[in-house]
C-alpha cells in the first residue's frame, strides 16, 4: 500500500531542507526503510505505508518548520528513535543551547543520551559518563570545563588521562615526556582547540590555566576552584581511581569518562572504572550517565560497527554461561 504526503503547507526552502542537497536525505531513508520515494512539486510519493517512515517524515518535516537545518546525523538519529519508539523526546534536543564554538558554531545535544548527561553535568559535583567512542563523552566534559572557566566559576582546567593505550609502552616511543605524552591526549587537545582556538588553548596551558598531564602527576594534590576530567578511565587500576577522585577539593568538579569495553590493562588487571560502577551507584553528589550505540555522532555506519560487536559480546558472554553451568 502507497503513502503520499501532503507538503503544499511548506516553503520550497523547507522542502530543500527536509530533502537535503541532491536529496540526498530521501536517499538515506530509501536506504534504511527499502522504500522508493519520490517528490513531485509539493507531494511525496513513498512505495510503501511504513508506520515507522512516517514518524521519521514527519518528525522532520516538523524541524524545518523550527527552522533546524537538517543534517544526516539528524535524520540517522531520527530513525533510530522511532524505531525505539522514543521519538517525542527529540523536541528537547533542540530547545538547549549548552556553548559556542571559537568559530561561533552553535553546541546542542545530539541525542537523549547526550541531554541526560547535560543535566547530569549542571546538576552534580562527580559525574561518570560510560559508553563507546563518538557519543560525545569527552568532548562535552571539555565543553562545560571552558564554560566553567569563562564564567569565572573555576581558576583552572585540569585535564589528566591514564598511559595506558592499547598494549603500547611509553619508553619505546621517542621524546621527552611531554613529546611521549601529547599523543594520547589529542582528543582533550582537538576539543580545547575547537572551544577556544589553538592559539588561545597553548597560552592557558603556558600559564598553567589549562593543565594536560597523565593521571601519576595527580597524586598527592588537592584540586580545588578546578575542573578535572578524566579520560579513558577504564583503563585505571583500582588504587588510581580512588586516588583520582579523593583529590576533589572545593569549588572543584569532577568528569570521569570511559568506554568499559576497551580495557587496555594487563591481563589479570581489574579496571577502577567498572568498580567505581559497582561501589559508588546512588552515592550522593556522583551521577552515572551510560551511552550507547544510539548516542553515537559519527558516520552512520560506526553506529552498526559498534551494535554488532556488542550483540558478538552479548552472544558470547551467553556461551560462556551456558558453558559455566554445563561444568556445575
Amino acid at each position: 500500500m502507497k503513502k503520499t504526503f501532503k507538503l503544499n503547507d511548506y516553503t520550497m526552502e523547507e522542502i530543500q531542507t527536509f530533502t537535503g542537497p541532491n536529496e540526498e536525505h530521501l536517499a538515506i531513508l530509501e536506504d534504511e526503510f527499502h522504500v522508493d520515494l519520490v517528490l513531485r512539486g509539493d507531494e511525496l510519493f513513498c512505495s510503501e505505508d511504513n508506520e515507522a517512515l512516517n514518524k521519521v517524515i514527519e518528525r522532520l518535516l516538523m524541524l524545518t518548520k523550527k527552522h533546524v537545518r537538517i543534517s544526516t546525523k539528524d535524520i540517522m538519529y531520527t530513525i533510530s528513535l522511532a524505531q525505539n519508539a522514543s521519538l517525542d523526546e527529540m523536541d528537547t534536543l533542540y530547545q538547549i543551547r549548552i556553548a559556542r564554538t571559537s568559530s561561533g558554531k552553535l553546541i546542542t545535544p545530539k541525542t537523549i543520551g547526550q541531554r541526560d548527561y547535560y543535566y547530569a553535568l549542571k546538576d552534580n559535583d562527580v559525574v561518570f559518563a560510560i559508553g563507546p567512542a563518538g557519543t560525545g563523552k569527552t568532548y562535552m566534559a571539555v565543553v562545560f570545563a571552558v564554560q566553567a572557566l569563562k564564567r569565572n566559576e573555576v581558576k583552572k582546567i585540569i585535564l589528566t588521562r591514564p598511559a595506558v593505550e592499547a598494549g603500547e609502552s611509553l619508553g619505546f616511543l621517542p621524546g621527552d615526556l611531554k613529546e611521549k605524552i601529547d599523543p594520547y591526549l589529542r582528543p582533550l587537545y582537538d576539543a580545547l582547540y575547537d572551544m577556544l582556538g589553538a592559539e588561545t588553548t597553548e597560552r592557558m596551558i603556558e600559564k598553567g590555566i589549562i593543565e594536560i598531564a597523565p593521571l601519576a602527576y595527580m597524586r598527592g594534590r588537592t584540586l580545588e576552584d578546578a575542573y578535572v576530567i578524566l579520560d579513558e578511565a577504564q583503563n585505571t587500576t583500582d588504587n588510581q581511581m580512588k586516588m583520582f577522585l579523593t583529590r576533589l577539593g572545593f569549588d572543584s568538579k569532577m568528569i570521569v569518562t570511559g568506554d568499559i569495553t576497551q580495557i587496555d590493562l594487563p591481563h589479570g588487571v581489574k579496571s577502577g572504572l567498572k568498580r567505581a560502577m559497582h561501589l559508588l551507584q546512588g552515592v550522593k553528589g556522583i551521577k552515572f550517565v551510560f551511552l550507547d550505540a544510539t548516542d553515537v555522532v559519527r558516520h552512520p555506519v560506526v553506529a552498526r560497527i559498534i551494535k554488532r560487536y556488542d550483540e558478538a559480546e552479548r552472544a558470547k558472554q551467553k556461551e560462556e554461561d551456558k558453558e559455566g553451568d554445563s561444568h556445575e
